[in-house]
């Protein structure tokens, strides 16, 4: 398993972003998380086989219909270090 830590930059925020990352992350059988941060990005963890990481963060530059990813910087994270439901989660 590998974890990927990815800060989306853009009109990611109020347009539908971490929804729509939660389903395609569900689609691709990954687990963590998007939140919205204070400064308008996206945070994003991602964890799980890693083809499908990697499928997952290219997707990150596309996202919902109505944003605008303008960039997306990924940091790989030691699984260890974060906490991991079942399921991907958006949280606020």
């Amino acid at each position: 398993m590998v974890c990927k830590k990815c800060f989306v930059a853009g009109r990611v925020q109020g347009v539908f972003y971490r929804a729509t990352a939660a389903r395609r992350a569900q689609e691709l059988a990954i687990r963590g998380y998007a939140q919205n941060l204070a400064d308008g990005r996206v945070e994003v963890v991602a964890c799980g086989d890693k083809e499908a990481v990697e499928t997952f963060v290219k997707w990150l530059w596309t996202g919902s219909s109505a944003a605008k990813v303008t960039s997306v910087d990924v940091t790989e994270i030691s699984p260890d270090s974060v906490q991991l439901s079942a399921n991907f989660q958006t949280q606020t």
